[in-house]
């Protein structure tokens, strides 16, 4: 048997990407999922996907405390209980600090790193009782700051801060606090990031088709949840990151700029 058939999953930005693909390869091993995203059009399509089984999925801003909680209450109402709580939902921006308005750094901090503050908090009492699994999805700038990531970067910093001060306070209460960094996955986080005005560019600077998909990395995210797991770093350049980073920062410094910008000293990624 399976160990997510009757277990309930709950994913925030469910309607694109890892969040989907996280649902697709739930729902065939017997898990109950509910999900939230900001677009009711995605939502709505989602719901009509899944008419066959019971997927709870509805309109939910996770950087809004009242809209988390009511998701998080709903679902509870709707299977009695939440097992794993998977933080999916995040926005990106490309901008540089000093061009951005100070609106982007709010935003994406609202929503990457508060909106999982939000549905965790709200989730947890029924995790605790389960003996359960909260997840957040970081991303290796929550290991090394990256340039014209800025706000990106910070928030995924703040998630795995909090996560690991929460990992510790539930030691020993046998609920598992993970975080998993992905690395370049093919998904919607890119299309949707923001420029230095908080608009979403509806571009990416990088190759789609050459990037692990969504559904691989939800095969690893599963398997990290089923073995209770404390980080997972998917890809080799994001582990070399992170290694050089804590043994050689200066260089980590010299490298990343260099892969940033281009030999004019002009910003380019």
């Amino acid at each position: 048997m399976s160990f997510f058939q009757d277990k309930v999953v709950v994913i925030t930005g469910g309607s694109d990407g890892i969040g989907k693909a996280l649902i697709s390869t739930l729902i065939p091993l017997g898990a109950k999922v509910a999900t939230c995203g900001r677009n009711h059009d995605k939502i709505y399509n989602l719901q009509r996907e899944y008419s066959h089984v019971m997927l709870h999925a509805m309109a939910c801003d996770v950087s809004n405390e009242i809209e988390c909680r009511r998701f998080i209450e709903s679902t509870i109402d709707t299977f009695g209980k939440i097992d794993i709580l998977i933080n999916n939902a995040g926005i990106s921006m490309r901008a540089l600090f000093l061009d951005a308005d100070t609106d982007v750094t709010r935003k994406i901090m609202e929503i990457n790193f508060l909106g999982a503050v939000y549905c965790t908090k709200y989730a947890l009492p029924s995790i605790l009782e389960n003996g359960g699994t909260v997840v957040g999805v970081s991303s290796t700038a929550g290991y090394r700051g990256l340039p014209g990531r800025s706000a990106y970067s910070a928030s995924k910093f703040a998630l795995q801060g909090w996560l690991e001060a929460l990992r510790t306070e539930m030691l020993h209460s046998g609920v598992n606090v993970m975080w998993v960094c992905p690395g370049f996955t093919a998904s919607n986080i890119r299309m949707a990031a923001l420029d230095n005005h908080g608009k979403a560019r509806g571009e990416s600077v990088l190759n789609e088709g050459s990037l692990m998909t969504a559904e691989e990395c939800a095969r690893h995210i599963l398997h990290a949840i089923e073995k209770r797991k404390r980080t997972l770093i998917l890809t080799f350049l994001g582990k070399i990151t992170v290694l050089m980073n804590k043994v050689a920062p200066s260089l980590a410094d010299r490298l990343t700029y260099k892969h940033y910008y281009n030999k004019q000293g002009e910003f380019v990624k």
